[in-house]
């Protein structure tokens, strides 16, 4: 399983309506996410800057998995006005790079 991390940005104003579509996802999209592999989605605010950790069996066969999924495109077209870039599911990203973490330190 990957861990990874990555950080989106919204647009200023839009953080109200950011965790009011983000309180309870479609049913649908979370079907669609777990069957892409994911076990656990988590994401953070400060201020405008969003950080997700994404718990995964592999983020970029995910992504691929759901860059054209209807269901997923859907919820795009709700969350992408809301953030300062669009996620298009198109690159080959691997998120924020991992530096340290406790549990590898020998």
């Amino acid at each position: 399983m990957q861990r990874i991390l990555s950080r989106t940005r919204l647009r200023a104003g839009s953080e109200a309506e950011y965790e009011r579509v983000h309180a309870s996802i479609p049913p649908a999209l979370a079907e669609r996410l777990r069957a892409a592999g994911v076990t656990n989605w988590s994401i953070w605010r400060d201020g405008q800057d969003l950080f997700h950790l994404i718990e995964v069996d592999d983020y970029r066969a995910m992504r691929r998995s759901l860059a054209d999924d209807p269901v997923n495109v859907a919820w795009q077209e709700i969350v992408n006005p809301l953030l300062e870039a669009d996620d298009d599911y198109s690159g080959d990203d691997e998120g924020i790079p991992l530096v340290w973490t406790l549990e590898g330190q020998s």
